[in-house]
């Protein structure tokens, strides 16, 4: 082995290699920070503005980073001599590949657009897609996240959502609580309607238009099944549900009715 050819590689090469490594790492390290400097000004721009909403101030300031790196990646393989046209020429070399490998993410980025342009939902909105059921949080590039009501942080893909049902719990004002009471059948129904009603609209929150719904659902063998209601606006959706089973008892016990049981009937001997 001639060491003397090694050392005049190393010295000559070597070095090189070491200040385009040192060059990248600066590169890196000085275009992240201007990038999300560059990233923090638009979302101040945006949020000045107030002509732009959170959901799509979000989507853009995620393309814009996506660009961005993409920009910056480029830049440092220039450094160390791997040119634009070069890179270019891999990419289409592996093109077959990648697209395989990207076909679901594309997808995923064509629906997140779409649901840019036509809106079924916004951030803060309380919905249910793709099976999943809580608050949007962010529209990203290629997934929504939700926070489930149990508090969890749930990310979905865009084209799962954009291909199935949604629901917007949100988009109107009010929306009806569903609860049910069951009186004996000694009981007057329309009294016990009635009390209902009165206690229904002296729950917080509970909208007086459209007025709460009381009515007898069905006939069981321990007594009539009422309905019970009320309708208030998604925020208060599990206050006003909560109070709701709160008032039927407190109604019914301050009426005095029997608690409705199942009629004996005798066994055939």
């Amino acid at each position: 082995m001639n060491t003397e050819a090694i050392w005049i590689f190393l010295s000559t090469q070597g070095m090189d290699f070491g200040l385009k490594v040192l060059a990248a790492l600066a590169a890196w390290i000085i275009g992240r920070w201007v990038i999300g400097l560059v990233l923090r000004l638009m979302g101040a721009a945006l949020e000045r503005g107030k002509r732009i909403d959170s959901t799509l101030s979000t989507y853009l300031r995620s393309i814009l980073s996506v660009i961005l790196n993409i920009v910056l990646v480029l830049a440092i393989l220039d450094i160390f001599g791997i040119h634009t046209t070069s890179f270019a020429a891999l990419l289409a070399g592996a093109g077959l590949a990648i697209g395989t490998a990207w076909g679901g993410l594309l997808t995923h980025f064509a629906a997140g657009i779409f649901m840019q342009v036509l809106r079924p939902f916004k951030v803060g909105d309380f919905v249910q897609v793709g099976g999943v059921t809580g608050t949007v949080l962010e529209i990203g590039l290629f997934g929504t996240t939700l926070v489930t009501p149990d508090n969890v942080q749930t990310i979905i893909g865009n084209n799962k959502i954009f291909s199935d049902t949604i629901q917007n719990f949100s988009s109107l004002p009010f929306r009806r609580v569903d609860c049910v009471a069951k009186i004996a059948n000694s009981v007057d129904p329309l009294d016990a309607i009635a009390r209902l009603k009165a206690a229904l609209a002296q729950i917080p929150n509970v909208a007086n238009s459209p007025a709460p719904d009381v009515e007898i659902l069905s006939f069981t063998p321990e007594g009539p099944l009422l309905c019970v209601r009320p309708y208030t606006h998604t925020d208060h959706y599990w206050q006003v549900y909560f109070d709701t089973h709160k008032a039927v008892v407190a109604t019914f016990g301050a009426a005095g009715y029997p608690v409705p049981e199942t009629p004996i009937t005798p066994r055939n001997r």
